[in-house]
């Protein structure tokens, strides 16, 4: 069976003295550490007082909110299957933890640190039949544990780009006694699957079952209703809306509005940062200054449609996606990478966002289907709109903006392709319930 190496449970050990030091200067690394505080008694508790044995029971793991939503849309369609089986959600990073509350599952927490002596403890009290990570997500020292048990181990939305630090020498070697654990695992191409090989993964466990946060953002888009009120703050004009904006972003979007108003002067931006902190907020009103724009209107004080307003607090920006005419994506300007651009696309919009996108599968998709376009004069023109030479003398982003506005038809069309994009990506939460279902089925006689 195997076993992680001396160097990695080094390694761990050392993470986890140094993560209390950086929680000093770092308010996430802080939220980090004050959550795994007590998780493993968090865990025998609820183990001693809730866990039927007669039932079996799914752990599933995803590090953040991104592979939260991917983990959702397969736990959504297994709840639905299978309402019997007991749940377990783990996730790493303090931004799940609003989303760890809504995941269907019993006990919802962070993860413990990879520690054999934490590990060991945690596996008492869960006693899982199967425990499933998404994307590529694995952590060696619990996968090798659970694997010594009988305990199957899957993955599911398996993601490795070609790029990933993973494939590197060194990750491997620290790594592959955990990939070499799975029993089954459900990638999103046959390029995934191919690289989680090259991980350890065994290659004959591997299948591809699609990507479930195209279920997941269908039925979120399906779920806003006609009359919720973000929808007013785009429609009835022609209205852009940039999600998950940073700095660099920003200062693109300001230039470019105080250009297109001067033409469009009925226009409305709204602006969607990433982290909407009172600090950030004040900056960015001050940069709207510098570009001759008005003070934003913080959504929360809005009574009514504004020219221009900026979100401050989370949870809304896929209902505003629904009122807009043309989307932004936030982070293709910086090093942050690219958020998701689906949302906007299963509103059947057309998609903007900037030239550091070649991490994103789907905004690389979505070019190829003419349903998005590159903020950038050095890449082709893929909405056929030729902006560049109609409206030369102003910012790549101004002529974009302008040209969707004065081509409605195009915008349209655009939109209507990035639907059926979304739509044709459907289907690979039960794809991967499946697999799952598998898992836990095997697990269950394993441990007779």
């Amino acid at each position: 069976m195997p076993r992680t190496t001396p160097l990695y449970r080094w390694a761990l050990s050392l993470t986890r003295v140094l993560e209390p030091v950086a929680a000093r200067w770092n308010g996430k690394a802080s939220s980090a550490v004050r959550g795994r505080t007590g998780v493993v008694a968090r865990f025998a508790a609820w183990g001693a007082t809730c866990r039927d044995p007669s039932r079996p029971l799914l752990w599933m793991h995803a590090p953040s909110v991104g592979e939260g939503l991917q983990a959702e849309a397969v736990l959504l369609e297994v709840r639905r299957q299978h309402p019997d089986w007991q749940i377990a959600f783990t996730h790493f990073s303090p931004s799940a933890v609003d989303l760890a509350k809504r995941i269907p599952a019993h006990i919802s927490d962070f993860l413990p640190w990879d520690r054999q002596e934490d590990v060991a403890r945690s596996l008492d009290a869960l006693r899982p039949s199967a425990i499933v990570f998404t994307k590529a997500d694995l952590w060696p020292e619990l996968a090798t544990q659970a694997a010594a048990r009988g305990i199957k181990i899957g993955i599911v939305a398996a993601t490795v780009g070609p790029g990933s630090s993973r494939l590197g020498w060194a990750a491997r070697t620290l790594l592959r006694a955990g990939y070499h654990t799975v029993s089954r695992a459900g990638a999103i191409s046959a390029a995934d699957a191919e690289r989680l090989a090259r991980l350890g993964v065994p290659a004959g466990q591997i299948e591809v079952t699609g990507d479930p946060r195209f279920d997941s953002v269908l039925a979120k888009v399906s779920a806003v209703a006609d009359d919720d009120a973000a929808l007013s703050f785009g429609r009835g004009a022609e209205t852009l809306v940039a999600g998950s904006t940073w700095e660099e972003d920003e200062e693109v979007l300001f230039k470019a509005f105080a250009a297109v108003r001067t033409a469009r002067p009925a226009i409305r931006l709204i602006v969607a940062p990433h982290e909407p902190t009172p600090a950030y907020l004040d900056a960015l009103d001050r940069r709207a200054a510098a570009q001759g724009l008005p003070t934003p209107i913080r959504l929360s004080a809005a009574t009514a449609p504004a020219p221009f307003l900026v979100v401050d607090r989370m949870g809304v920006l896929a209902s505003l996606y629904g009122g807009a005419t043309i989307a932004y994506v936030g982070g293709g300007f910086g090093k942050a990478g690219l958020h998701s651009v689906l949302e906007p696309a299963a509103w059947s919009v057309p998609v903007l966002f900037g030239p550091r996108w070649q991490q994103s599968r789907e905004a690389g998709e979505l070019l190829a289907a003419r349903a998005g376009a590159v903020v950038s004069p050095e890449f082709p023109d893929w909405l056929d709109l030729d902006p560049m030479a109609t409206y030369a003398g102003v910012s790549p982003l101004a002529s974009l903006w302008l040209a969707l506005l004065r081509n409605p038809g195009h915008a349209r069309a655009a939109g209507r392709r990035a639907r059926e994009y979304v739509e044709a990506g459907a289907g690979a939460a039960a794809r991967n319930a499946g697999l799952v279902e598998r898992l836990v089925e095997a697990g269950r006689i394993s441990a007779r």
